[in-house]
């Protein structure tokens, strides 16, 4: 495992009202959704990115109002017409 330091204002901590410790957690996470989000990493692999399980991370998606349903358009198409 390796180690990522990120040096940061004193201001950016205060921004969210945490402490450092709490700081990072919450970047950790909030990195993860947003790929996720953008398609770059998986369920699994973003929970992974946040240190947290599969299903506390979709528990987290709902605060960050993303969906934990992540389809393209053409991989919608492709759901519905290989149901018919």
């Amino acid at each position: 495992m390796r180690t990522l330091s990120i040096e940061l204002s004193d201001a950016a901590f205060a921004a969210l009202r945490k402490a450092p410790n709490d700081f990072a957690i919450e970047m950790r996470l909030a990195a993860a959704v947003k790929w996720f989000e953008l398609g770059i990493l998986s369920q699994g692999k973003a929970a992974e990115v946040a240190g947290r399980t599969r299903s506390d991370f979709i528990t987290a998606l709902a605060r960050f109002k993303v969906s934990a349903w992540q389809y393209t358009a053409e991989e919608l198409e492709a759901e519905l017409v290989g149901e018919s």
